[in-house]
């Protein structure tokens, strides 16, 4: 473990950005920038990966927290895609223990009005058996039928006079933010070199006779850090894997109107756990739409039952800012109307009851010929693409959580056909991906239902003995939610961390499920964490001022 203090960590970082030369520059540090990272450097690649925000800012820590093959994929006939997302998912199951654990799934049979009518009750049981076929066994359970009763036992607010029955199945859920994290964390274990809130600001070039890439070869990129370095890095290759912002950077390589992305907005809300009372995910219809929503209880109290549900997620086509997309008053209604078409309460579930909400933004892939420029962005398929531009630029872009691994598989891949096109790749032996069966850091099976382990996995040893060290800090950090005050220090010294809401949005998600006691929490957050970070009593006030308004800014969204 690295015991320096956080900023000298994040200099040195810097330095070695300036002064080395790399394979690999990865410009993205959502989950699939992290998992080309983490590729590379288990080649034995050296490697840098710089994001222009934080870690997992951007669309990676907005997803529905689900490691699954996507059903309704095997619905539209995508059955390769399912077949590899569940592959996937096993692998994730077995490297991240601590972080991916199986989630069962219920998909109700309703008479009425429902995700699945008596009339194709029959054809979703063939549907979940080609689910299970395709790789859905590996978990090691079945889909089966429920009855009425045992289905309303698990979310006994369902309304009773609409239910027939059931189907059960398996599928999986992570972190999202930690899960990117953990990459980032194991491919600088590997000798990566990480830094976020870094902008690629340019793209250095330089000229290669005979190269096939033309005369002007990327050479690697400048950037403008936090703290107002301007840094130029070297690197062999540049790898863009900046998501939904993938073809600002190839702009900045190619010139010209590029258009390879369509951005789909996707948005969840968080209420209180019992006024829905699930024990395990629901499929619920979305009326008048041809689409279903994910209904997913969250934070066990250990007893049966939950602090939270969140409810998501939508799939539109978006047109605003990509550098903020939020959840509006009529994304809220929409998931509201579904909700409360599902569930039976003494009262409907109002927009006063949402106590958290995220949005992002997924990078579909638009295709040369034009595919997937129009038409609803639900249709469109999740699989990724993987382009190398005449000066040797790889971009990697579209497909989904669960598929990270396979597609930094396939961007390394590529990115070594560029150095050894180049001539610049006759000191790197071939090697071949060696991610299939690696553990991701922390990974443990042990305990996973403890709080501390299922987040940090072998490193919740070193938090409890920090507070065995400091009894105060096994006090709650944020009122109602389980986060304690050692892990808000423990992220500032070992994770990363650059500002609050690094803290209180991805490393804890208080913002996520209760945005007003969390920001509550703010100052007291930004006192505890001040020390790790050398920031004095000007920079407290100024991150407690941002985080509240981030705060406000989410507030006023949901009212537009």
């Amino acid at each position: 473990m690295d015991m320096r203090p956080a900023i000298s960590a994040r200099r040195d970082s810097l330095d070695r950005l300036q002064s080395e030369a790399f394979d690999l520059l990865v410009v993205g540090g959502g989950i699939t920038g992290a998992g080309v990272a983490l590729d590379a450097a288990a080649r034995g690649l050296r490697v840098a990966i710089v994001d222009q925000n934080d870690f997992a800012s951007g669309t990676s820590s907005k997803s529905s927290k689900l490691i699954h093959g996507g059903l309704r994929y095997l619905q539209q006939g995508d059955v390769a895609l399912v077949y590899e997302a569940l592959h996937e998912r096993q692998r994730l199951l077995r490297n991240a223990p601590h972080l991916v654990r199986t989630l069962p799934f219920m998909i109700p049979v309703m008479t009425r009005d429902g995700v699945v009518s008596r009339k194709i009750a029959r054809a979703l049981g063939s549907a979940l058996w080609m689910y299970d076929l395709t790789g859905g066994w590996r978990v090691g359970r079945l889909h089966r039928r429920l009855r009425a009763k045992k289905a309303l036992a698990h979310m006994p607010t369902m309304r009773a006079d609409r239910l027939s029955s059931a189907y059960l199945y398996f599928d999986a859920e992570a972190d999202d933010a930690r899960l990117t994290l953990a990459l980032v964390q194991s491919a600088i274990e590997r000798g990566a070199v990480a830094v976020n809130y870094c902008t690629v600001t340019s793209l250095l070039k330089k000229s290669t006779e005979g190269s096939p890439h033309r005369n002007e070869q990327i050479s690697g990129a400048t950037v403008r850090t936090y703290e107002g370095r301007t840094v130029d890095i070297r690197a062999r290759v540049v790898v863009n894997a900046t998501g939904v912002w993938g073809d600002a950077m190839r702009r900045m390589d190619i010139g010209g109107d590029v258009t390879t992305i369509r951005p789909a907005k996707g948005i969840h809300i968080t209420v209180p756990w019992e006024l829905v009372q699930n024990d395990i995910a629901v499929v619920i219809p979305v009326p008048g739409d041809k689409r279903s929503l994910f209904v997913v209880p969250h934070m066990p109290n250990g007893d049966g039952t939950y602090r939270f549900t969140y409810v998501g997620t939508t799939d539109t086509d978006y047109q605003g800012s990509i550098d903020d997309p939020q959840c509006t008053e009529g994304d809220i209604d929409y998931c509201l109307r579904a909700l409360n078409n599902a569930v039976a309460g003494s009262r409907a579930i109002t927009r006063d009851d949402v106590v958290g909400t995220w949005a992002g933004l997924r990078p579909l892939v638009v295709s040369s010929d034009g595919e997937a420029a129009t038409g609803r962005t639900a249709d469109l398929s999740r699989r990724h693409k993987v382009m190398v531009s005449d000066s040797g630029m790889v971009t990697i872009t579209g497909g989904k959580l669960t598929t990270y691994r396979k597609m930094a598989e396939h961007t390394v891949d590529a990115a070594l056909d560029v150095m050894r096109d180049d001539g610049t790749a006759s000191d790197i032996r071939a090697k071949r991906c060696a991610t299939k069966r690696l553990a991701l850091h922390g990974a443990t099976s042990h305990d996973r239902d403890d709080h501390l382990v299922s987040r940090f996995g072998t490193l919740a040893s070193s938090i409890r003995e920090m507070i065995t060290l400091d009894p105060a800090l096994g006090a709650p950090l944020i009122e109602g939610l389980p986060y304690l005050r050692a892990e808000a220090v423990y992220c500032a010294r070992h994770e990363l961390v650059v500002t609050l809401e690094d803290v209180l949005s991805r490393r804890l998600r208080g913002l996520l499920y209760d945005r007003h006691a969390t920001e509550a929490a703010a100052e007291s957050t930004a006192r505890l964490i001040a020390p790790e970070l050398g920031w004095d009593e000007l920079r407290i006030n100024a991150e407690v001022q941002k985080f509240s308004e981030i705060c406000a800014h989410e507030v006023a969204a949901a009212r537009a």
